[in-house]
């Protein structure tokens, strides 16, 4: 419709002021805008996966807790019920040592065995807790991480 000016198109005029003299700074506070956006979103996305990570190391140890836990709880079984026969004890406040293998690092175990005698018949209630902790617990770091689980197991003659 209008001749072009030597190949180029024939500016826009608002006021005598050419338009794309006008819209010269706003490509500028657009993109301080998208970089602004931009950078709020990683900010968002890095406390994500930090609170992630928190959560699966939180998993991991109470997965041990729960496992030294129980293994508190079988030893004491053991010593209450003997493979030969012998004299049943059920003794008060005992620590349990894991073996020195990678997934009890860091943790300790204390059970306690109580007897009930109900109709002619003994009753044993043992707890067994375990406390797991990081290595950074017994130098006093910030990082310290310490997770707990009780386990109750409960046995008749």
């Amino acid at each position: 419709m209008f001749p072009n000016y030597h190949g180029k198109p024939r500016p826009s005029y608002t006021n005598g002021v050419a338009l794309s003299q006008r819209q010269g700074g706003s490509a500028l506070v657009i993109g301080i805008f998208i970089i602004t956006v931009m950078f709020l979103m990683a900010a968002t996305l890095i406390n994500v996966a930090q609170d992630a990570d928190e959560q699966v190391n939180l998993e991991v140890w109470g997965t041990r807790a729960l496992a030294a836990a129980n293994s508190g709880a079988d030893a004491a079984l053991a010593q209450l019920f003997p493979i030969d026969g012998s004299a049943l004890t059920c003794a008060l406040n005992q620590t349990w040592t894991p073996p020195n293998v990678s997934g009890f690092s860091g943790c300790s175990v204390v059970y306690s065995c109580n007897d009930q005698v109900l109709d002619g018949q003994t009753q044993y209630r043992i707890v067994s807790r375990a406390t797991c902790e990081s290595s950074a617990c017994a130098s006093g770091g910030e990082n310290c991480l310490r997770v707990s689980r009780e386990v109750e197991v409960q046995a008749r003659e």
